[in-house]
């Protein structure tokens, strides 16, 4: 029972596909062509009610070229307004090049031709109404409703009379005034109710200012309750809370309800009830005028003089990349295999019944690398069992990078993912020419590729805040980063973000140094914005450090809590730049090999790091921080914890992929740019989208090749611990030999105990000892782990004028 609902769901999920993909260069060309058709109807439409009867005996010779109609366009306009109007719907059939026009205009736009379902269906009904009730009211006249509308006509009223074709159209237009309109009796009776209410309100006004010899306190009395309507109170014993006052002042209402004492005094001290004299008595209302607030009147002259600060001014006439720039690998459908479907799902369903296992339903759901297969077990399977089963699946299906998801979050079903035999590239323009990415209101939108069911996944930078990237050599990493680069140029102003590259490997980010004027930021004193030494990188995290520590000192001058709050205030000219407020862009770190600076740097690095992660996203810096290596003495838990928002591609290991993820999976994936992503919570796997060196070479050279800032971005200077070990040794108690092993490191260029050893026959001890003496003489540099040290002498006359002096 259950192969054969499987079965049926499977062919019936086949059907839904369609065979054939129209591209968007067809789309632009048959839309065209459907709103020119539109035009070219209604022009000869118009022209047909004054050249018809001339045209009616050319209608039968079309084939004859000598023969010329009256019509505006000629035959062809002639016979289809006869088509239309004389045997169709009469004056009604206007609406259909309306209709033709609007499915013209959304293929053109490319946008969903279903919305338009509902137009043609209303459409068609209001026209054969319209030729109804043209037929009905006019039959002298037949080109107002057509042949339709008399043949409607006779037919119903051969059966239910003029009377009753009368009520028939009368209930058609009130059911479609109802669906369509939305007209109810409650807005009718509202709109009849709001313009009695105006007339009224109306003639008392006129009616109060005809009476000129009114005290003006009066007058302003009454403007100023106009809404009120006191009675005389008279001597009745019928107690103040019934009246026929009309109050809409809600809150005034809420008082009365609550306390009665409360109500307006003046009704109450108009007319005590025993004196008709006191009812001549006016009552003078003094209007206190409120205090206006001068807080933000300057700015607002500001903005009201010269608008609100753009930031963008600068570099005005900035061009974002075209779509151009980027290579088309395809349309980017996905190539459906009917028989590798049905092979797999006989294959998964044969599997779980070897050991016993009984399915009721089975779904599948083809991305460009996977096809989720989704189970849904009979009742008492339990999941853990399925789980079990994962290499035994595999085995059956012969492929690498099966998964099970057992359950899917949100569906209660079970789910498979097994690698499609012909996987699909996701090129990078359809993601970023997608309708998601393009309408993403977000800070820092990053469009990573494409999900399992083919959606583009966009997320927020600004909201992750951090980004921790992991997978081994050669599995999309850097296409990663490249990809996440390119979503920000896509969409962000050179003035609103701003990057900061650390590469140790030197050639994966060099391309981002034609924008260095545009997107990139460094240190004053630095001449290359991507970082490649990681003894800079210290300093270039300390310097970040710095520059969160102004930022949130200027938010606390402005009383904001966050970044976008800030900026916000500042465009407004409600922070003066005199006090040292500025326009603050986002900034975004990227360290392509995490792994190598821990190797070289350890603690120093870590901890600004982490104070980075902790306290940098209220104030716009964002990190992004990639390694071939997740291991647990790269990624710390201190690190871990800060970065919550995670990519991992495919790793060697389970330990890794829990190292990276938390869980196991990324072990699983099967490489070239299949990935998982998490925020936290669940599992997204995703494909990611594939740009090419050359196409980040082209969009570079867009971008650099435009009008730019003066110079980069200018980071805070950072003023680091002197160099050295800090060690305060004698002249008198250096080494016997320390000339002489000066000069074998001066010779060399190479700072090492090691060499030491071998050219002078020393101890290991003793060659560490005159290491340490050199640094505190100049000589050599600082300690950088495995690496040997930096030789700060360059010649041996250097070297004597640096003894010589001491």
């Amino acid at each position: 029972m259950a192969k054969k609902k499987t079965k049926t769901s499977t062919k019936t999920s086949s059907k839904k596909i369609p065979s054939f993909k129209v591209s968007n260069q067809q789309k632009i060309i048959f839309g065209s062509l459907l709103m020119l058709l539109s035009v070219a109807c209604v022009i000869a439409f118009i022209s047909y009610f004054s050249t018809w009867q001339e045209d009616q005996s050319l209608l039968k010779e079309f084939g004859n070229r000598q023969a010329e109609a009256k019509n505006w366009l000629n035959k062809f306009g002639a016979s289809v307004s006869h088509l239309f109007i004389y045997k169709g719907f009469g004056i009604a059939a206007f609406i259909f090049p309306i209709l033709l026009f609007q499915t013209g205009l959304y293929l053109f736009l490319n946008y969903k031709l279903k919305l338009l379902t509902n137009r043609w269906f209303w459409g068609i009904i209001v026209s054969t109404w319209l030729a109804i009730f043209f037929g009905f009211f006019s039959e002298s006249a037949p080109l107002l409703g057509g042949v339709v509308g008399f043949e409607m006509n006779d037919f119903l009223r051969a059966y239910i009379g003029k009377i009753g074709v009368a009520l028939l159209l009368f209930f058609i237009f009130i059911t479609y005034a109802v669906t369509r309109l939305g007209v109810t009796p409650q807005k009718i009776k509202a709109l009849f109710y709001t313009t009695q209410e105006e007339f009224k309100a109306a003639f008392k006004s006129n009616k109060v200012k005809a009476e000129g010899n009114e005290p003006e306190t009066a007058t302003s009395y009454t403007e100023t309750s106009s809404t009120q309507e006191p009675k005389t109170v008279s001597n009745s014993s019928e107690p103040d809370t019934t009246s026929d006052v009309d109050i809409e002042n809600s809150f005034e209402i809420k008082l009365a309800e609550e306390e009665e004492e409360l109500a307006p005094p003046t009704l109450k001290t108009q007319a005590p009830s025993s004196n008709n004299e006191n009812d001549e008595l006016k009552i003078e209302v003094e209007t206190v005028e409120e205090e206006k607030e001068e807080i933000d009147n300057l700015s607002e002259k500001l903005v009201k003089d010269f608008g609100e600060f753009d930031p963008k001014l600068a570099l005005s006439n900035y061009k974002f990349p075209t779509l151009e720039l980027l290579n088309d690998y395809g349309s980017g459908s996905i190539t459906i295999n009917q028989e590798e479907l049905e092979e797999n799902k006989n294959k998964i369903v044969d599997t779980l019944k070897n050991y016993k296992i009984e399915i009721s339903q089975i779904k599948a759901t083809i991305g460009p690398t996977v096809t989720l297969y989704e189970i849904v077990p009979a009742a008492g399977v339990r999941i853990s069992k399925i789980k079990n089963l994962e290499d035994d699946i595999a085995l059956s299906l012969a492929a690498l990078g099966i998964r099970i998801i057992a359950p899917i979050p949100g569906k209660g079903t079970i789910g498979i993912e097994v690698p499609n035999k012909n996987s699909t590239i996701v090129s990078m323009r359809s993601v970023i020419a997608s309708k998601k990415f393009q309408a993403a209101e977000m800070e820092l939108p990053i469009a990573f590729g494409k999900t399992i069911s083919n959606e583009t996944f966009v997320v927020d930078l600004a909201k992750m805040p951090h980004l921790l990237m992991a997978g081994a050599t050669g599995q999309g990493k850097s296409v990663g980063l490249n990809a996440i680069l390119t979503s920000l140029l896509y969409k962000k102003h050179p003035a609103e973000v701003k990057f900061v590259l650390v590469d140790p490997k030197k050639v994966e980010l060099t391309l981002f140094n034609k924008i260095e004027r545009h997107f990139l930021a460094k240190l004053p004193d630095s001449e290359e914005a991507i970082i490649t030494d990681n003894t800079k990188v210290i300093n270039t995290l300390n310097s970040l450090c710095i520059e969160m520590d102004n930022r949130y000192e200027m938010l606390k001058n402005a009383m904001v809590r966050n970044i976008k709050e800030y900026n916000t205030k500042f465009k407004a000219r409600k922070l003066n730049p005199n006090d040292g407020h500025q326009f603050l862009p986002y900034i975004v770190l990227v360290i392509d090999e995490f792994a190598d600076l821990i190797m070289t740097a350890g603690k120093e690095v870590e901890t600004p790091i982490a104070r980075l992660a902790q306290l940098a996203r209220a104030i716009g810096i964002h990190l992004i921080v990639a390694t071939q290596r997740p291991s647990v003495n790269v990624i710390t838990g201190i690190i871990k914890a800060n970065f919550p928002a995670r990519v991992a591609f495919r790793v060697t290991s389970k330990i890794d992929s829990r190292t990276i993820l938390d869980s196991p999976g990324a072990d699983q994936l099967i490489g070239r740019g299949d990935m998982l992503y998490t925020q936290g919570n669940d599992l997204t796997r995703l494909q990611c989208a594939f740009v090419d060196t050359p196409e980040v070479d082209k969009i570079t050279d867009f971008i650099g090749g435009q009008r730019a800032y003066p110079d980069a971005h200018l980071l805070p200077e950072y003023v680091g611990e002197e160099s050295g070990t800090g060690l305060d040794i004698d002249i008198s108690e250096r080494d016997a030999l320390f000339r002489e092993a000066a000069e074998v490191i001066v010779i060399a260029q190479q700072g090492s105990a090691s060499l030491l050893q071998r050219k002078l026959k020393l101890g290991y001890n003793r060659a560490g000892r005159i290491i340490d003496q050199l640094e505190a003489a100049g000589i050599v540099g600082p300690f950088e782990g495995s690496k040997a040290r930096q030789v700060l002498v360059p010649d041996m006359v250097a070297l004597d004028q640096l003894l010589n002096n001491e």
